[in-house]
């Protein structure tokens, strides 16, 4: 009995890249970029490095996702295009790890998450929070 595709894969035949070439037609560069990592490591793969789930991606892929696209690319290039940004409060770091930070909640756990929570809500150019968006500190 047949239940179709591979789990984890494209539908057989058809690559990522080739979805993506189809949806977007021409592809922008971090679509095809993530359109071929899945295809090297698959979905799960591409879960554990850029933060989405095999579904998002998926849905990226073929142009339907229904979320903040822009953030998406952000993620793509920082973690599979090596796109970096200078922290005030840590340096150089990934674009991804950037957007990582930005969503913690507030924690005076060390001075650094307390450095990077204030420098990412006091005007940072690379923040996508606004200033005023406080809360819990």
């Amino acid at each position: 009995m047949k239940r179709g595709p591979r789990a984890g894969g494209a539908a057989p035949g058809r690559s990522f890249a080739d979805k993506a070439q189809g949806a977007w037609a021409p592809a922008p560069d971090w679509v095809g970029e993530l359109a071929a990592f899945c295809d090297r490591e698959g979905l799960r793969g591409a879960e554990k490095r850029v933060g989405y789930s095999p579904s998002a991606l998926s849905t990226v892929i073929s142009r339907r996702y229904p979320g903040d696209i822009a953030r998406v690319e952000e993620k793509v290039r920082g973690a599979l295009m090596g796109q970096m940004v200078l922290c005030p409060a840590l340096g150089e770091i990934g674009r991804n790890v950037c957007l990582d930070w930005q969503k913690k909640p507030f924690a005076a756990t060390s001075s650094v998450r307390v450095a990077v929570y204030r420098a990412c809500r006091s005007g940072c150019p690379h923040s996508a929070l606004k200033p005023s968006q406080e809360g819990g500190g």
